[in-house]
């Protein structure tokens, strides 16, 4: 298979920067994909994402930087050099050919890998997709996640190196998605495929991925595996980003033993430890981890409004005139409640 790399990429429409009236897409991306790596660029629309995408495929040239297949620089190859297969948002199947006819299609440019036969080969993917015995059918005779499938088969049948997927299943419904979701991550583990995903949506990229980027403006925030993300994001941006969160920033004190205070509306919060020499600091605290039984950093919320979502209630509420969201197991029967979490409940953004 193949590893991917950009360095330091850039992409300006209509000039070479900013300074002279160009439109800034992506600036200076460094990424890193592993052999046989499910790797998914998130962020919302305009992040630059799809710009990456289209750049590894060689849809775009980068204004500055390289990419990379393995130690081979692929600036100035044509996409259909490249040995990589392409799954669109849109399904973009052929309406005049049969099913069976649309996953064979590349393999009119290219010789099915190991000597296999051109029908042998279809009829392998239509089993790997879970389409066994349906070749013959109209593309549009079948569902959106069928179609999808279809075009999953069809960018695997001339066996690329790389995978690439732009937001394949957005026009889905949920229940969909999800199943779908998990057969993409079957068949990549199956093939053991090096993979690059988009997504806007955060909880997919951390339910299929085994390494995230998060991108913004153009630039990568933090690139890690779904639980780092998740726990330890390194900016403002991610922390607000990837899931529900409360951010707080405040006046670093001095230490109360192995954790240090910082002070926020004459409140005192109890931290993990923080550089020395640091006067401000951001944290933040998950939904899930603010409790009405916790003892310390305790803080007084205003409830506003509350969700049913089953299993837990999502609260909104205010402290001090900050936005606060609580996960609480019961819908709250006061509007006003007081809630605390645990220093390491806690966690302290490197960079802001």
């Amino acid at each position: 298979m193949t590893e991917l790399a950009l360095e330091g990429v850039s992409k300006v429409y209509g000039g070479t920067d900013a300074t002279d009236g160009g439109t800034v897409a992506l600036e200076d991306v460094d990424l890193s994909v592993r052999d046989g790596e499910f790797f998914t660029l998130v962020g919302p629309s305009g992040c630059g994402k799809t710009t990456t995408l289209r750049t590894i495929a060689g849809f775009e040239g980068p204004t500055d930087g390289a990419v990379c297949f393995d130690d081979r620089e692929m600036t100035g190859v044509p996409p259909e050099e490249r040995d990589v297969g392409v799954v669109f948002q849109s399904y973009a199947l052929f309406p005049h050919m049969s099913v069976a006819e649309n996953v064979g299609y590349g393999l009119r440019f290219r010789d099915p890998p190991a000597g296999m036969g051109v029908d042998e080969r279809v009829a392998d993917l239509l089993e790997l997709v879970d389409l066994e015995g349906m070749g013959e059918r109209d593309p549009e005779s079948l569902s959106g996640g069928q179609q999808q499938r279809v075009a999953l088969a069809r960018a695997l049948a001339p066996a690329p190196d790389l995978l690439l997927l732009d937001e394949p299943m957005s026009a889905l419904d949920a229940q969909l998605r999800e199943s779908l979701r998990r057969q993409v991550t079957r068949i990549q583990s199956e093939l053991g495929i090096t993979t690059v995903y988009v997504t806007h949506d955060q909880a997919e990229a951390l339910a299929i991925s085994d390494r995230v980027a998060v991108m913004h403006d153009g630039r990568v925030e933090q690139v890690g595996r779904p639980q780092e993300i998740y726990r330890e994001p390194a900016t403002r941006f991610v922390a607000e980003f990837v899931g529900d969160n409360n951010v707080f920033e405040g006046d670093v004190g001095g230490r109360n033993g192995e954790y240090s205070q910082v002070a926020i509306d004459g409140e005192t919060f109890s931290l993990p430890a923080i550089p020395d020499g640091t006067d401000r600091a951001t944290f933040c605290v998950r939904p899930g981890a603010l409790s009405q039984a916790a003892d310390h950093n305790r803080l007084p919320v205003t409830v506003e409004t509350s969700e049913f979502l089953g299993e837990t209630v999502r609260v909104n509420g205010r402290w001090n005139g900050r936005r606060i969201v609580l996960q609480l197991p019961d819908v709250p029967e006061s509007a006003e409640l007081t809630v605390g979490f645990a220093p390491d409940d806690a966690h302290v953004i490197a960079r802001d």
